[in-house]
């Protein structure tokens, strides 16, 4: 006997299969873009250059990805999610070894731009389908896929640095990771969008961005500055400030990260209960207070916890902003979320340096100071982000 599906299951059915598709790839940018902070002393070692030149080398990670996110949410309108989405984990896995394998700074400059733009164009997509997701299942969503990138940031960069540490060589270390991405890519493919805007026909492909846009992407761009300092300083910020042991002192990125990736998790049930106004003004203070407190701590430990409680305040900030980017009527959604994520990395991209000047002039504790100012302005603008 025949069981004939109703309409109504049907979709449901396709609901759950998009929504795991968006989780994976979530998951699949995640992985990609910390599988490669482990491979880092061992590039740096094999070109034989100094810190300077070296730095300067990184940032073509960063500029491919700023190059490559304008340009994908033109592609997604144009071609579909899925298309998008396919091609760009395929080059991140592809390149990926190369990151490895690169023997000159030409070499590694080139990879390292692939790389970055290829991971942006992932990132771009995978936030354009997110947020339709979230708006066919009427509910939130957007914490927990997001929780999903932070989850495969501390199994990406975790995982290498296993595999590196059991003696496995960078190459074949690399080449597990490009192979669970393609895995996670052919369980996803059904799920994947097959269009990046439901009203491709109707709008431009291109916009510029204006009012609401560029208001939201400025608050993408301070909390992803906050960001971004914890990564490159929090370090040198334990050991200067508060005598960590320097085998210790990456212990502040960890609690940060920690925390972000529970609090995303967790995310979607504490937008649902306390929405994204308040999201914005208790992340903001908490982000700040985090900051404080991790400056003026008398101690190691407090300064951990400090931290910790930025990752908390802001980890579902974000989110709450692209959803609000999807909701917004000023240009088509696809067109937004690109111009907002391109200027939340532009922040990861100047938070590194703008912290390092601000340093140099006073300190870092100052710097950190300022920062927490930035998440207080992040909390009092940010809900009329969220109320339009």
């Amino acid at each position: 006997m025949t069981t004939l599906t109703s309409p109504i299951e049907t979709h449901a059915l396709t609901g759950k299969r998009e929504q795991m598709a968006t989780r994976a790839v979530f998951l699949v940018a995640g992985l990609a873009m910390a599988a490669w902070a482990p491979l880092v002393p061992f590039a740096k070692t094999r070109l034989g250059v100094d810190d300077g030149p070296f730095g300067l080398l990184l940032l073509c990670l960063g500029l491919g990805s700023i190059v490559a996110m304008p340009v994908t949410g033109i592609l997604a309108s144009r071609f579909g999610c899925r298309l998008v989405i396919v091609a760009g984990s395929i080059v991140v896995a592809l390149v990926l070894p190369f990151l490895a394998l690169a023997g000159s700074v030409l070499e590694l400059a080139v990879a390292l731009a692939l790389f970055g733009a290829s991971v942006g164009t992932v990132d771009v997509a995978m936030n354009i389908q997110a947020v339709m997701v979230e708006k066919d299942s009427g509910r939130s969503m957007m914490s927990g896929f997001h929780g999903l990138f932070s989850l495969g940031g501390i199994v990406g960069a975790g995982g290498v640095s296993l595999l590196l540490g059991a003696g496995l060589e960078p190459l074949p270390a690399t080449l597990i990771v490009s192979a669970m991405l393609v895995g996670l890519l052919l369980v996803s493919f059904t799920g994947l969008l097959p269009y990046g805007n439901k009203d491709a026909g109707t709008t431009p492909l291109f916009v510029l961005p204006k009012g609401i846009v560029i208001f939201i992407g400025v608050l993408c761009f301070l909390v992803f500055l906050g960001e971004g300092a914890i990564l490159d300083w929090s370090a040198l910020f334990m050991i200067s400030a508060h005598g960590a042991d320097p085998a210790q002192a990456g212990l502040g990125y960890t609690m940060f990260a920690i925390a972000m990736t529970a609090g995303r998790l967790s995310g979607d049930w504490i937008v649902r209960h306390l929405g994204g106004t308040k999201i914005m003004i208790v992340g903001g203070l908490l982000g700040a207070a985090g900051f404080l407190l991790a400056v003026l701590a008398p101690n190691s430990m407090l300064a951990l916890v400090g931290f910790g409680l930025v990752g908390l305040g802001a980890s579902n900030i974000v989110p709450v902003l692209f959803t609000a980017a999807g909701r917004q009527t000023s240009m088509p959604p696809s067109l937004a979320i690109a111009a907002i994520t391109t200027l939340g990395y532009a922040g990861i991209l100047v938070g590194p340096a703008a912290i390092g000047f601000v340093a140099q002039q006073s300190s870092l504790g100052v710097a950190f100071v300022l920062l927490a100012g930035a998440l207080v302005f992040v909390a009092v603008a940010g809900p009329f982000s969220t109320r339009r």
